[in-house]
This record gives structure tokens, sequence and C-alpha cells, in this order.
């Protein structure tokens, strides 16, 4: 594992999602999945909680400006894929929590984590939206309550970072935000093709298919002109 900074923010770069599941297996602390908007994201909470924690690569964009600074090995690792193999490595010796999606999906979520990883120990689970105080002190006292070993939160991004940097004082865990991956689990949400993945274009699959998140993606020139131009 090699440690880099990129505009300001401290990420962690592996060669593997092996080698990342290797290096938190007796850590703590919150796994923030760093692409070209979180390099560019202005906001200092954001960054204190990226540079006190494990920020990995899990953007093509990342991965260009790692290897840019000296990081050959840096690779992506996509946090849709990364959350399950970490269930899968760890599913037999310690207890889970969601949160995240709507209550349907949550709650399916969990019942086909019961069936495709038999034995997992899931210690409760809750939607995401928590708009309410009385909502959101529930899930965070079932949580102190349960103790959970790791803590998955797709609320989406900054909203999830935020909460689990609040989550992690009150009780110290893995956690992993997640953004929409409960609803790809699922199967509500279609990941983009293979060919789209491979050719590193999932992010312009993605903006086809949600033609909403172009003022969030326009974020991306620039983040592409800072790349080129040697400011990260």
């Amino acid at each position: 594992m090699n440690r880099m900074e990129l505009n300001g923010r401290r990420v962690n770069v592996f060669a593997s999602a092996t080698d990342l599941l290797d290096y938190v297996a007796d850590k703590r602390k919150i796994l923030v999945g760093i692409n070209a908007e979180k390099i560019i994201n202005r906001a200092p909470e954001i960054i204190d909680i990226i540079n006190s924690n494990i920020g990995y690569i899990d953007g093509a964009g990342a991965v260009m400006a790692a290897r840019r600074k000296g990081a050959s090995e840096a690779c992506k690792i996509p946090g849709c894929e990364l959350w399950l193999k970490l269930i899968e490595r760890f599913c037999n010796t310690r207890s889970f929590y969601l949160i995240g999606g709507t209550a349907p999906v949550v709650e399916e979520t969990a019942r086909r984590l019961r069936v495709d990883f038999p034995g997992i120990a899931i210690a409760g689970y809750h939607d995401g939206y928590l708009t309410h105080e009385s909502s959101k002190s529930e899930v965070i006292d079932d949580i102190v309550r349960t103790k959970p070993d790791v803590v998955f939160v797709a609320m989406g991004s900054p909203r999830q970072e935020l909460f689990m940097a609040e989550l992690h004082k009150l009780h110290p865990a893995v956690y992993m935000g997640l953004g929409g991956s409960f609803d790809i689990y699922t199967g509500r949400v279609k990941r983009a093709p293979k060919w789209w993945i491979d050719h590193n274009m999932e992010f312009a699959y993605r903006l086809i298919s949600q033609p909403k998140r172009l003022k969030r993606q326009i974020h991306l020139w620039r983040f592409a002109w800072m790349l080129f131009t040697n400011r990260l």
C-alpha cells in the first residue's frame, strides 16, 4: 500500500481489492471511495474525513492522477464490488449493519445477503431517508446498542461521509459509503455493461442513463484541466 497526496487529499493506493481488504482487516476506519469529484471537492469537512481515514481509488480519473504522480500500481476498486468482497471475506467473523435506500430496497438487500452469504450476521438495517431528527437518533441508538463490526451507508455523497463521521465518533467500526450500490445489488438500477467498465466509460453510461447527473458531472471538466496541467 502506498499513500500519496492528490490535491490535498491523502489517498491510499492499492494494487488490488485483496490488498485493501488485508490492510483494513485490523482497522476501524471509514472507507471513502476517491473519484474525480472527491479530489476537487472543496468542503473542508470532507477533506478532513478523507485525510483521517482510508481513501481508496474508485474512479478512472483518480487512477490517472495517481499514476501521473508515480503510483504505477494504482488500480480502480469499484465500491459497488468492494462491499460484497468485504462481506465475503468477513461474513463468518463479523457483523454488519445496512443504512440507505428506501425501506423496500434495504429490506430486499438484507434478504438477498442472507441468501448469498449463508450465516451472515446482520445486526440491523434502516432506510436512508433520515429526514427527521427522531429517525436519525433511532439509527444512531441502534448502532450503539448492537455494536456492528461493519456499517454500510448508501446515502450518496457527501451525506454519507458526514453521517459516517458522526457515527464513527460514537461507535468505532469499519464504515463504508456505497452511494447507489443497494439499488444495483437488488437489480433496481442497471450497472454499465462490461465494455463500458473495461474502457473506463462507466461515468458516460451513467450520464446517458441518468441525464440529471449532468450538473454533477460537469465538474469533471475542471478535474481534467487540473490533471493535464499538473495541478493535482
